[in-house]
């Protein structure tokens, strides 16, 4: 990827300095392996955020940065891959995992209605947390996987 095309759209660290909003992270900001990246940086926080991307909990992004500063890989790329699971793709992405995980596990698919109550997560989800989780980890680490060799390959 090239390095030109990326500092065009990034900002400097002196201007991300002197922006108020940002005082709370200035130890964050000296670190250039959070905010500009190289193959190295680049590749793995893809990774950290297609893992994140397909484990359907809620707070994906705040996952995926503290990931990235403890591991000190790219912030933006960690972040921005995660949305890759947004409200139109999330239902098809997380039925294709539950799918996977039951199809492994050769266990009949449960017809299930997915309603936003306490009453389904506590009788609801435990009908498929075995085939679902199943197919997380898999999804997770595949993606990862793939994300991080497909980027690492076209960086070159």
């Amino acid at each position: 990827m090239p390095r030109k095309f990326l500092k065009r759209y990034l900002p400097d660290q002196r201007s991300l300095r002197e922006q108020w909003y940002l005082r709370p992270f200035q130890a964050l900001l000296h670190d250039p392996a959070l905010l500009y990246p190289n193959r190295r940086t680049a590749s793995r926080a893809l990774a950290i955020g297609l893992f994140w991307a397909f484990v359907p909990v809620p707070f994906q992004m705040p996952a995926a940065a503290l990931m990235a500063v403890w591991w000190r890989v790219n912030l933006p790329i960690a972040v921005a891959s995660v949305w890759i699971t947004n409200p139109l793709t999330m239902g098809p992405i997380f039925y294709a995992e539950y799918r996977l995980g039951a199809w492994l596990l050769d266990a009949r698919p449960t017809d299930f209605r997915f309603e936003l109550t306490l009453d389904w997560l506590t009788e609801g989800l435990l009908l498929i947390w075995q085939p679902m989780l199943l197919g997380v980890l898999i999804f997770s680490v595949v993606g990862a996987s793939l994300g991080y060799l497909v980027l690492n390959w076209i960086w070159k």
